[in-house]
C-alpha cells in the first residue's frame, strides 16, 4: 500500500521521512519549494539539515500524490476545509488520516467532522511529538484513532514503525480534541513562565487546564479515557513544558510582552478562539480558554488575565 502526505511543514515533512522505507510522496503547493527541495534534498525552510531519504518523492501535482493509497492530511487546521473542499473529487472515499491539530475558526469543527465530508470513517493521528524528533528517527508514541476497527488495525500496521509506536484508539474525536486543547494550554503555560510567575503556577495551570479539556471533550461525546492517554495529558505534557513546542513559546513571548513573528504558525491561538466560543454557546465553564482567547486577541494582558483566574469564587476540586 502506498502513502501520501498532503502539506510540507515540518510536522508532514517529518511524517514522510519516518515512513519513506514504505514508498512516500509528499505533496507541496509551491511548485518552486518543490524543485528546492528536490534539489536539495531537504526542506530547508521546515527541517533544515534532515536529509530525504530515498524512498521519499515530493511533487506539486496533488493528482499524483491522491493516487495513494493512504493519505496524510497535514494541512494547516485553519486552512483544511477549504482545502477538502476544493479538492473533493481527487479526495472522496479516500483512507484519510488528519494530521494537524485544532478546531477550525469558522465552522468550529475538527479535522474527523470536515474529514466526514469525504470519507465514511476518517483517522486521527495526534500525540506527544515534536516534528524534529520524529524526522531524527527518535522514539515516538503516538495515537491513531478511528472508529472503523479494522481500518484502524490496518492504519496502525501501515504507519507503525520501529522507532515510531502507535496505539490504536477507537474514539477519533476525543484524541482530536485532546491534540486541539492542549496547545490552548501550552500557550497559557508558557504565557505564565514567560511573566516570571513560576513553576508552581505552571502546575496549577496545566492541571486545570487538563480539567477544562476533559470537561469539554465529554460534552461533545468523547470517551475520559482518551484524554488521560497519549493524545491528551501525553501531549498536554510535553507541550506545556519545552520551548521547542509553538504554542509554549508563543505563550512565553506573550508573557515577556515580546514580540512574535507572525509568519510562524500557532494552532493554539486560532484554537482558544474557536473554544472559547464553543464553550460560551454551550455553556460550558472553561476559564483558562476565556483568558487565553483574551490575551491573543489583546483584549487582556497576562497580568489581567492572572487576575481574573485568581479571583475566581473558591470551589471543591472538581
Amino acid at each position: 500500500m502506498t502513502i501520501a502526505v498532503l502539506g510540507a511543514g515540518a510536522f508532514g515533512t517529518a511524517l514522510a521521512i519516518a515512513l519513506s522505507d514504505q514508498g512516500v510522496t509528499l505533496w507541496a503547493r509551491d511548485a518552486a519549494a518543490v524543485q528546492a527541495m528536490q534539489d536539495a534534498r531537504e526542506n530547508a525552510a521546515r527541517l533544515p539539515k534532515i536529509p530525504f531519504p530515498d524512498g521519499l518523492t515530493i511533487t506539486a501535482d496533488l493528482g499524483q500524490a491522491c493516487a495513494a493509497d493512504t493519505i496524510l492530511m497535514a494541512v494547516p487546521m485553519q486552512a483544511t476545509a477549504k482545502f477538502a473542499e476544493m479538492n473533493a473529487a481527487l479526495l472522496r472515499d479516500k483512507v484519510i488520516v488528519g494530521c494537524s491539530k485544532g478546531i477550525d475558526m469558522d465552522s468550529l469543527r475538527g479535522s474527523t467532522a470536515i474529514l466526514s465530508d469525504l470519507t465514511a470513517s476518517p483517522a486521527v493521528l495526534t500525540g506527544p511529538s515534536f516534528a524534529i524528533d520524529i524526522a531524527r528517527g527518535l522514539p515516538t508514541a503516538l495515537t491513531l484513532a478511528c472508529a472503523d476497527k479494522s481500518l484502524g488495525e490496518r492504519l496502525q500496521q501501515q504507519l507503525s514503525t520501529p522507532v515510531l509506536r502507535l496505539y490504536r484508539s477507537g474514539d477519533p474525536q476525543g484524541a482530536e480534541l485532546g491534540g486541539a486543547l492542549k496547545n490552548v494550554i501550552a500557550i497559557a503555560s508558557g504565557a505564565v513562565i514567560g511573566a516570571g510567575l513560576g513553576d508552581s503556577a505552571r502546575a496549577a495551570l496545566m492541571t486545570r487546564g487538563f480539567t477544562e479539556m476533559q470537561r469539554l471533550a465529554q460534552a461533545l461525546g468523547a470517551r475520559p479515557e482518551t484524554l488521560l492517554g497519549l493524545s491528551g495529558f501525553g501531549d498536554l505534557t510535553l507541550t506545556c513544558t519545552s520551548p521547542t513546542s509553538r504554542n509554549y513559546a508563543y505563550g512565553f513571548a506573550l508573557g515577556k510582552g515580546a514580540e512574535w513573528d507572525a509568519k510562524i504558525t500557532v494552532e493554539g491561538a486560532a484554537t482558544a478562539r474557536a473554544v472559547a466560543r464553543l464553550a460560551q454557546a454551550r455553556q460550558i465553564d472553561m476559564p483558562i480558554t476565556q483568558v487565553v482567547a483574551a490575551l491573543v486577541e489583546g483584549r487582556l494582558d497576562v497580568a489581567q488575565g492572572m487576575q481574573m483566574l485568581l479571583s475566581r469564587p473558591l470551589k471543591e476540586e472538581s
